[in-house]
């Protein structure tokens, strides 16, 4: 038997019981995904031999595939909306300014040689979904904060890959035709938000009027939507990961047949993604390289994090109104995760001389972002006075699975705190008609809703609704400020509710 189909598995079940065990610790999984990959590769316990690249460079582009799509998919109109500028700000002009500056900072201050600056400068720009949302998760923050941060981290993937793409065609080609350079930059960037925005429409359309009464059909038809739409941007010279981006945020945001389901199945396959390329990145990585390495590895996390980063920033959000306090957070909550990662493997791919150097060195700034920034952010966020106690997970939720065309959704809506703050009765409250609350949770009790029921800060309220009326629901819901503080808690129990 090969060893691969009793090793995998045996990986895979370690990073999950793992991850686990230190949730309450909000240790990202993608870090304890690298480090099983690096435990069991050739290294240390030696139980798979792995260094296969061109293998890990197509299984990586799979992955961003659909952790692409899964970043734009859960990217809400609303969310975007109200941050637009910041948000966008930094996933856009943000990395290229990132990248400027490391480049500058390393070739001409530190005198690397151009094309490893150049490299790591590109590679590195961009943040880390995956490794952002699981730190700020625990954390309780302001939502144009959290949004921001959130939104950065989900949309910025698509320039940095593109940058790196573009870098990559420039070193390659000797540096020759340098507008042509510009011109593919600007093509790709144009076509791939057009290629998205059409697909993005067109699936969703298909989805509307096909309605297999099989349910396995639609996890299929997604499959094979997100694989057409990034096949399209590549055969229009596109840059097919920003169409993929941006055509999951168009699906994300429009109502189609069975949506529930496949942001269930796009969330799965997102996460499986994610975990299998960092176990595998981890299987190439081999830790005696770095005994050379450690010092610049240190010293690029250094410009990254304390320089460039900042930069980014303070320039990308002038004007915006953010506040010092706010931009000082955002700066120490650039962690870096999958797709540097991923995108350091290119010019292994493409047998640049310097490849192996750049994968080892994008490694090790990971790894130390991830373990230093993230286990740290908590800290910073209550230090500048911006957190304050995180409400637990709520351990009940429903789904809504349709099967025909709906304006239809459950809208959930977290009630203010402080926990255990008397609100209003549902009998009291104003919401849309044809407004229907479903459930309530409150800690690890499900509360039936009746019109007797109180409601209480930290409450998660389920409704049944119209989506054209979330807004007018979520007004209802929060606008706690004028009920009375003293109002009987015996109201309040599941078993009087």
């Amino acid at each position: 038997m090969d060893p691969v189909y009793l090793v995998t598995p045996m990986i895979l079940l370690v990073v999950v019981l793992v991850a686990v065990l230190l949730d309450r610790w909000s240790v990202p999984t993608i870090l304890i995904a690298l480090g099983a990959g690096i435990l069991f590769g050739s290294d240390v316990l030696n139980w798979w031999d792995f260094d296969n690249v061109e293998l890990t460079n197509q299984m990586a582009n799979l992955a961003l595939i659909f952790i692409l799509f899964q970043g734009g998919f859960s990217t809400r109109r609303e969310d975007f909306r109200a941050v637009a500028l910041p948000a966008a700000g930094l996933a856009t002009w943000g990395v290229v300014i990132t990248a400027g500056t490391t480049f500058v900072v390393l070739w001409a201050g530190l005198g690397w040689s151009l094309e490893k600056s150049l490299l790591l400068a590109v590679i590195i720009s961009s943040t880390d979904a995956a490794a952002t949302f699981s730190i700020l998760r625990r954390q309780s923050l302001p939502q144009k904060l959290s949004s921001t941060v959130e939104i950065e981290s989900a949309a910025n993937d698509p320039m940095a890959i593109l940058l790196t793409l573009v870098a990559i065609h420039a070193l390659t080609s000797g540096g020759s035709h340098w507008y042509m350079v510009v011109l593919s930059f600007a093509w790709k960037f144009g076509a791939g938000i057009a290629v998205g925005w059409l697909l993005g429409h067109a699936a969703t359309f298909v989805f509307n009027r096909l309605r297999p009464q099989d349910r396995g059909h639609y996890y299929i038809l997604t499959f094979s939507v997100v694989l057409l739409i990034y096949s399209v941007g590549e055969l229009t010279k596109s840059s097919a990961m920003l169409a993929v981006f941006i055509a999951g945020y168009i699906m994300g945001n429009k109502p189609f047949v069975h949506k529930q389901g496949v942001a269930n199945f796009v969330s799965a396959l997102s996460t499986l993604a994610d975990t299998s390329m960092f176990v595998m990145m981890g299987l190439l990585v081999y830790p005696r390289q770095w005994a050379n390495l450690w010092l610049q590895g240190v010293a690029l996390f250094v410009v990254l994090t304390f320089i460039a980063r900042p930069v980014a920033v303070w320039l990308g959000t002038l004007g915006m109104g953010l506040g010092a306090k706010n931009k000082l957070f955002i700066s120490w909550a650039g962690l870096r995760g999958a797709v540097p990662i991923i995108l350091a493997t290119y010019p292994l791919a493409e047998g640049m001389a310097v490849g192996r150097d750049v994968f080892n060195l994008v490694f090790f700034v990971v790894i130390l972002s991830v373990a230093f920034q993230g286990s740290t952010l908590g800290v910073v966020a209550r230090r500048l006075g911006l957190s304050t106690e995180s409400r637990p997970k709520p351990l009940y939720n429903l789904e809504l699975i349709t099967m025909a065309p709906s304006d239809m959704d459950l809208i959930v809506v977290d009630i203010p705190g402080p926990e255990g703050r008397p609100g209003p009765l549902i009998s009291e409250l104003k919401l849309p008609p044809g407004s229907v609350i479903t459930l309530i949770t409150r800690g690890s009790d499900v509360v039936v809703p009746k019109g007797s029921t109180r409601l209480q800060g930290w409450d998660q309220i389920t409704v049944l609704a119209h989506v054209r009326d979330e807004d007018a629901i979520r007004h209802a819901l929060t606008q706690m400020d004028d009920k009375p503080e003293s109002a009987p808690h015996h109201l309040s129990s599941p078993a009087s509710a």
